[in-house]
């Protein structure tokens, strides 16, 4: 004869442990991405606003060229000179024919500082280049 009870099988709940876990991957995977994507844009360069701006985020692998109102150029947080830009702007249309080139310069700086960056993409063999304006 069996004297024992059959004890009902319990839920064991929740465990919190692997729960915490991804919840930190995760945090620490956005806060990551988050950073590469405000690295790429200088903040103290103010560009100009127009009336027909939309808003787009850049595709990654795109090079965004923040020209700043004293006429330095910066790229990834490394100011360059125009033969640095050239020739890193060289080495990537090499590696892709199609590179888009974003520049961004500051409202308040010379017309003639954004040309000089079109003339070193061209130079570079860039043809697809555009213009960063806020809304």
């Amino acid at each position: 004869m069996n004297l024992r009870r059959h004890a009902t099988p319990q839920h064991p709940g929740i465990q919190l442990a692997p729960l915490v876990d991804v919840l930190l991957l995760l945090l620490i995977f956005f806060l990551m991405t988050w950073n590469a994507a405000r690295n790429e844009n200088e903040l103290d360069v103010k560009i100009p606003k127009a009336s027909a701006a939309k808003e787009k985020a850049a595709p990654i692998g795109d090079i965004i060229v923040n020209v700043k109102a004293d006429g330095n150029v910066i790229v990834n947080r490394r100011t360059l000179n125009p033969q640095e830009l050239t020739e890193l702007l060289r080495g990537l249309v090499q590696l892709n024919a199609d590179q888009a080139v974003i520049i961004r310069g500051d409202e308040a700086g010379a017309y003639k500082n954004i040309v000089s960056v079109l003339n070193i993409c061209s130079q570079a063999g860039v043809t697809n280049v555009a213009f960063a304006t806020a809304k």
